[in-house]
């Protein structure tokens, strides 16, 4: 099994743990949090994935050395260049949603605590 294959089996593990993973959801996990990373994801991974063929093609245009071909390179390469920007986006939403979760979730937390707030230093 390839890297590509491996990583695109473990990555829709874990999307079925996040979907459908009891686990994530009887500690307290908020299943639009999860929806919202998984459609995240798999959004990244879709954008991975046509990079991935746009690769390919840019590799048999090259291997061909038919200027037309070569010259429809740039296009692709142009739409590549596109898509990557497209994933640091989406793992940026990834991350402000991450930490929103995070603070929704300490305050929560907090806010459920029986044991006394922290004395503040004189």
């Amino acid at each position: 099994m390839d890297n590509y294959t491996s990583n695109k089996r473990r990555l829709s593990l874990n999307s079925n743990e996040i979907d459908g993973g009891e686990q994530s959801f009887q500690e307290g996990g908020d299943p639009g949090v999860w929806e919202a990373f998984t459609e995240n994801f798999r959004r990244v991974q879709t954008v991975l994935d046509r990079n991935r063929v746009l690769i390919q093609k840019v590799n048999e245009n090259h291997q061909s050395k038919i200027h037309e071909n070569i010259a429809k390179n740039v296009g692709l390469i142009q739409e590549i260049n596109g898509n990557i920007n497209k994933v640091v986006s989406l793992y940026s939403e990834l991350s402000a949603h991450f930490s929103t979760a995070v603070v929704h979730h300490t305050s929560a937390t907090a806010g459920n605590s029986n044991s006394p707030p922290p004395k503040e230093k004189q």
